[in-house]
């Protein structure tokens, strides 16, 4: 049975709508760095989705050809993940004006994915599908001491829900901290097939204790 990282990690991938604090491990992933409207079906952001996918799942599907990970075992390919700001630096606020976003895209990636491993999985990615994964590359994230919960619907209204966070941390004695971190979304549900009051993400904002 494929390890599935949802299932195995519930406190990371499945948190309630309430708000939670929660210290992350360190992890590695696939990651893109880029700029402007998500929502734009030539942006960046679509060709960042491209790649990602591509060199995930040619890691996955190793096992199908001539190249041995040593240390390899099946999984789920993870969902996809976001990291957020804006040029100043701060988290996403006005998401009317998506256009001035910048963000990092990214996919989990298993510990048996070494530097050489991605070296091999981008080359070969590029070389199957024809495209250019230069922008790719391995990145570790140790996020720390977080606040997340579940938010459920659309990803414009998720104002509302970071709200709702942001109120917690006060009465919590915590603070919001971007020093070095960022917003973090984890996108659970695929919004070409599912309807957008039905979308799970997940939230998550670095703290410190006040």
């Amino acid at each position: 049975m494929s390890f599935d990282y949802k299932k195995e990690y519930k406190e990371l991938y499945q948190p309630t709508r309430q708000p939670s604090v929660i210290r992350t491990p360190e992890m590695q992933y696939v990651a893109v760095e880029g700029r402007g409207d998500p929502n734009r079906p030539d942006g960046e952001y679509a060709a960042a989705l491209d790649i990602l996918y591509s060199i995930s799942y040619t890691i996955k599907m190793s096992y199908k050809g001539a190249r041995v990970i040593e240390g390899y075992f099946p999984y789920v390919v993870p969902p996809l993940e976001g990291l957020w700001w804006t040029k100043d630096g701060g988290p996403p606020a006005d998401f009317q004006n998506k256009a001035d976003f910048r963000w990092i895209s990214m996919i989990r990636l298993p510990a048996f994915v070494t530097g050489e491993v991605f070296a091999w999985a981008q080359e070969e990615a590029a070389r199957r599908k024809g495209m250019d994964t230069a922008r790719a590359r391995l990145m570790p994230l140790s996020e720390g001491l977080c606040v997340q919960c579940m938010h459920i619907g659309p990803y414009d209204e998720e104002p509302a829900t970071i709200h709702s966070l942001r109120e917690y941390l006060e009465a919590h004695n915590y603070v919001a901290d971007y020093t070095g971190r960022r917003h973090h979304e984890i996108y659970l549900g695929d919004p070409r097939k599912t309807a957008p009051e039905k979308l799970k993400t997940v939230i998550r904002l670095p703290i410190r204790e006040k």
